[in-house]
């Protein structure tokens, strides 16, 4: 069954997304005004569904469920992108208003109804798998351009010139170090390194911040242009696999539960 009002805060929704995910891929900044005229829309809708479920006379358990289960999410994404660091501030503020204005699903999509038919959760877990395909793609850039790495860094990362390190988006992937004869030492930061500076509340170097503070990475900058190429991790903003998540389950459905589903 479709329920009009959130099929008008899906599409609100759902515009906003792509266009933020052009603007994040662009200049891995979305501004929130972005967020405005969406909300202008979506907001009103979703009371007005909560509404006419009250009306229609739906249970009260379900929607109270309904009402924990997205405070409960759109907590989680807010401490998970202020104090964990897992996600950037529009992916956590993304993931917070589809929870808030979409709990539920618009339409059945082609695949028909999960289990589970909570919408914001197989948003999320459509991202999250649809996101997986990455990796494999950074690796058939790097095995066509000839890059060669450790078959883990090469999942993630590419080679970029470091006298324009500058003008590229990505964290940096080495740590270097001039020795006492002259040289430059270098290796690979580990996964791990980086996910307890990231729980630490650490930043790791961030190439868009050479442009904006370069006064502050004078040393890094004049590593970096001396050992020529630098490999640093291209996450792909995920924003995107967001969007994709949001577009697949409306349409599609659940992805996990079609796969389950196919193999059983």
């Amino acid at each position: 069954m479709m329920i009009p009002t959130l099929a008008l805060s899906s599409v609100a929704i759902g515009l906003t997304l792509c266009y933020a995910s052009f603007l994040d891929i662009r200049e891995r900044r979305v501004p929130f005004k972005t967020w405005y005229p969406m909300l202008g829309i979506a907001v009103p809708m979703a009371v007005a569904t909560y509404v006419i479920l009250f009306s229609d006379g739906a249970n009260p358990g379900f929607l109270a469920g309904i009402l924990i289960m997205s405070g409960i999410l759109c907590a989680f994404f807010y401490f998970a992108a202020a104090y964990l660091h897992l996600f950037g501030g529009a992916d956590a503020w993304a993931l917070i208003f589809i929870t808030a204005c979409v709990p539920l699903y618009p339409g059945e999509p082609l695949f028909g109804y999960p289990v589970l038919a909570y919408f914001p959760l197989s948003v999320l877990l459509n991202a999250v798998i649809l996101n997986l395909f990455t990796p494999l793609a950074i690796l058939g850039m790097n095995l066509r351009r000839g890059n060669r790495a450790p078959l883990r860094y090469m999942l993630v990362g590419f080679p970029v010139d470091g006298t324009n390190i500058e003008n590229e988006f990505g964290f940096i992937m080495e740590d270097f170090s001039e020795t006492e004869d002259g040289n430059i030492s270098r290796r690979y930061l580990s996964f791990g390194e980086a996910i307890r500076r990231m729980l630490k509340g650490e930043r790791r170097l961030y190439t868009r911040d050479f442009k904006r503070h370069p006064e502050e990475y004078r040393e890094e900058l004049e590593l970096y242009r001396r050992v020529g190429k630098v490999w640093i991790s291209y996450g792909v903003p995920f924003i995107v696999p967001i969007c994709a998540g949001f577009l697949s389950a409306a349409i599609v459905g659940d992805i996990l539960s079609i796969v389950m589903v196919a193999l059983l």
